[in-house]
């Protein structure tokens, strides 16, 4: 637990930003944590809920370094969303975009009443 709250203090600037969007059910009510610890791992991101992990990725991160990480975490019943930070950055909307939907086909939205059109605005405004 002591490595996963250091490594909670020590966002780069892209974990900083997509945490601002995941954080406190923001994203169209989905609960996400931070740094969880899945076998033996520590995951950026994850919504226990839809058994989605979003990883940043900068560069330290590799296809061959990640392989036994990732056969890890999917062994564990989770899917693996990967962004670079530089996406995160830049292109913070198609990010979020990206996450939604998958969490949509995974689990519905827990905001009643949500509609079809609705959880876009929802988005957008998260975007702003």
């Amino acid at each position: 637990m002591l490595r996963a709250r250091t490594l909670r203090t020590e966002l780069t600037e892209a974990e900083n930003r997509l945490w601002y969007h995941l954080r406190n059910r923001r994203l169209a009510g989905y609960k996400f944590v931070r740094q969880l610890p899945i076998s033996g791992y520590y995951a950026d991101f994850a919504c226990r809920d839809a058994m989605l992990v979003i990883e940043a990725d900068g560069g330290q991160h590799t296809p061959g370094r990640d392989h036994f990480r990732d056969e890890a975490i999917r062994s564990a019943g989770y899917t693996i969303l990967r962004f670079w930070n530089n996406d995160i950055l830049s292109d913070t909307h198609i990010v979020l975009a990206t996450i939604l939907d998958t969490l949509r086909s995974f689990v519905p939205s827990p905001l009643r009443g949500e509609g079809q059109g609705e959880g876009s605005s929802h988005l957008h405004k998260a975007c702003e």
